[in-house]
């Protein structure tokens, strides 16, 4: 896939990411349907669940869910705690879970594609 990983993130090209936002966006006609549809790619292609750490702790990414119009967050689960972070402030395990590129894609578009 042409990409360089390091903990937290998955690196890919511009191109790429175009494309994956391209194709999970392709027929939103606003912010809020644009973030459902890059939420169903997630949903329907990440890995799930799978561990990664925060803050040193380990914990277990249960699932991914919608909080308000346009944020994405993951469910992480740690002994019987749940608790919500967002996909922008999630680090990734290494290697990551496949389907991890519709993350990056969420955040390339979270960020204006920049």
């Amino acid at each position: 896939m042409g990409s360089a990983r390091k903990r937290g993130t998955l690196r890919l090209s511009k191109a790429r990411l175009d494309a994956l936002v391209e194709e999970a966006t392709v027929d939103a006609y606003n912010e809020s349907e644009q973030a459902t549809g890059l939420y169903t790619m997630i949903e329907d292609n990440l890995r799930l669940p799978f561990e990664t750490e925060i803050l040193g702790i380990a914990i277990t990414v249960e699932s991914v869910d919608m909080a308000g119009e346009e944020e994405i967050v993951a469910v992480c689960k740690r002994g019987r705690k749940r608790q919500t972070i967002s996909l922008l402030d999630l680090p990734l395990p290494s290697p990551p879970p496949a389907g991890a590129e519709w993350i990056e894609a969420y955040r390339y578009w979270r960020r204006g594609f920049q």
